[in-house]
């Protein structure tokens, strides 16, 4: 009776995995017009092209999130994120393109917080009374 137990929780875990992967794969085609099973299959140049792609978009939501955009939705932005750590880890090598798009989107980002700081810097001093140079 033991081994059936199991079964029924082995079968239940992988149809909760597999209706998971379909909410994202719908998601992830909605938001973005890629299909996520063709781009996880697809490699080499295809796979980089795909990636920058979702690179790019996961940016812009990001740009949204720090300047309080009111098109901004968190949940996108994480559905983007997790679809973006499946396609750099499931099923292919590691690209040579790969460092560069995280690098490109890293140094976007430090620059995004860095105009953020300095207009936060410029409203203080305007509230105190100052003015900014």
């Amino acid at each position: 009776m033991h081994s059936l137990e199991m079964d029924m929780a082995a079968f239940r875990s992988a149809r909760k995995q597999r209706v998971a992967e379909a909410r994202q794969t719908a998601a992830f085609f909605i938001m973005t017009g890629i299909d996520l099973g063709e781009a996880l299959q697809s490699s080499g140049e295809a796979r980089v092209a795909v990636r920058r792609r979702v690179s790019r978009l996961l940016e812009r939501e990001r740009l949204k999130g720090l300047r309080g955009h009111w098109s901004y939705d968190l949940n996108r932005h994480i559905a983007l994120k997790n679809a973006f750590a499946r396609l750099c880890t499931e099923g292919s090598r590691h690209d040579p393109d790969d460092s560069a798009v995280r690098k490109r989107r890293r140094s976007s980002f430090d620059a995004a917080m860095k105009r953020r700081q300095r207009r936060r810097s410029r409203r203080q001093v305007r509230a105190e009374g100052g003015t900014h140079a």
